[in-house]
């Protein structure tokens, strides 16, 4: 069994959680890199709103159409061995990208094919991926394993876009995307190496729907966790999309270049990063539904009061502000879901959950990039967000 422990950072003192975290860290920095570039490419090769929302939906629709079957996957098969599969399959969009930009063929359409089959990837792995936590790391340690991932994820994302940025500048768009390439190999040789002793049993196979409508059932009963789940929704399309946008910031608001759209992404990251730093010190968050209370208004607020400023040094703090209360809310809620579901429906649950927060991000996506056609990027974030933190005090209060 997977030893459990009171330590601070506990998850790290188990030994299949901590080469997966330090593989996963290399990984994730490789991902920002190659998000970074991809969305300066096509600014570069468009200057479009509209173009920049739709590569944001061309990577985030795929979890729309087929997360829950990821979810259904994590319930019926082992979740190491599907991983596996996925993170191997991931090298193939990095590497069509890194030989288009080498021959000098890529074009708008290939960004966009290439960026919906990484979508539809991840919109098998992320479910997988968020109810493995739990077999590596243990129930016990659970917080402490989100905070911690979000933790890497989001120091990838302080370090990775500045990493493009001075790669951009000074060697061109086709490196970014070979180093993404080349980070996912050390999780597939973790993965490959890890031993699960815990791995919890199968149920019998059902249709894939009644498996569907099980997860799906089990949310709508669990009234906390049903609204914990709407309130996920109403940011996924009202704020989360804002990133898609920066490049957009960058050149229209702060008149700058692809090193302070570089640096404007790592501000989001540093603030991240702190955050899950401080609930993955803390191990436990006591009164989760007072934290996501405070953190969940927070997040809106402070990205509609960036999109009022004009000074570069306060749009990265209120950036930073931002990625800080996005991971402290999402985290909290992350584990408080997982806590209270049962092993044999987590997987399902958890594609629900990534549904929510990842899959109704490219019908925002769109929206914002054709209202931004329209009126300015700063009036249509001020806008979306205000919707946000309005949907946020509605649904507040079915579940605090």
């Amino acid at each position: 069994m997977i030893s459990e422990t009171k330590h601070r950072f506990s998850a790290l003192y188990v030994k299949e959680f901590r080469h997966y975290f330090l593989a996963q860290a290399i990984s994730l920095s490789g991902t920002w890199i190659h998000q970074t570039a991809a969305g300066w490419l096509m600014y570069s090769l468009t200057k479009s709103a509209l173009y920049l929302g739709l590569l944001g939906m061309s990577l985030s629709l795929p979890i729309l159409l087929f997360t829950l079957i990821g979810g259904v996957l994590a319930d019926r098969f082992k979740k190491r061995e599907l991983l596996i599969l996925t993170q191997a399959l991931s090298i193939i969009p990095a590497a069509i990208l890194a030989l288009l930009l080498a021959f000098n063929m890529i074009k708008v359409w290939e960004i966009i094919a290439v960026s919906f089959f990484l979508g539809t990837i991840n919109s098998i792995d992320t479910p997988v991926r968020q109810s493995f936590l739990i077999e590596i790391a243990g129930k016990n340690n659970i917080l402490n394993a989100v905070a911690l991932t979000s933790t890497i994820f989001h120091a990838a994302r302080a370090v990775g876009p500045i990493i493009a940025g001075f790669a951009i500048n000074h060697f061109g768009f086709s490196i970014c995307f070979t180093l993404n390439a080349v980070t996912f190999l050390p999780v597939v040789y973790v993965l490959i190496q890890m031993k699960i002793t815990c791995d919890n049993k199968k149920s019998a196979p059902q249709s894939l729907f009644k498996e569907f409508s099980e997860g799906l059932t089990y949310v709508i009963k669990s009234r906390r966790i049903a609204f914990i789940m709407v309130t996920i929704t109403v940011f996924s399309l009202f704020c989360i999309p804002y990133s898609h946008f920066l490049p957009l910031f960058i050149d229209k608001v702060f008149h700058s270049n692809v090193v302070g759209l570089g640096y404007l992404m790592s501000a989001t990251g540093v603030g991240s990063l702190f955050a899950g730093f401080i609930i993955a010190y803390n191990r436990d968050i006591k009164n989760k539904r007072k934290f996501m209370s405070i953190t969940g208004f927070l997040l809106p607020f402070s990205l509609f009061t960036f999109c009022f400023v004009k000074n570069f040094t306060a749009a990265m703090f209120l950036l930073a502000l931002t990625g800080f209360n996005l991971v402290s809310f999402l985290a909290t809620a992350n584990s408080y879901i997982q806590l209270k579901v049962s092993d044999s429906i987590r997987g399902r649950v958890m594609s629900v959950y990534t549904l929510m927060f990842l899959g109704m991000a490219p019908l925002g996506a769109a929206l914002i990039g054709s209202l931004a056609q329209l009126w300015s990027i700063e009036k249509t974030i001020a806008v979306t967000t205000s919707i946000s933190l309005s949907g946020f005090l509605i649904f507040r209060r079915k579940w605090a």
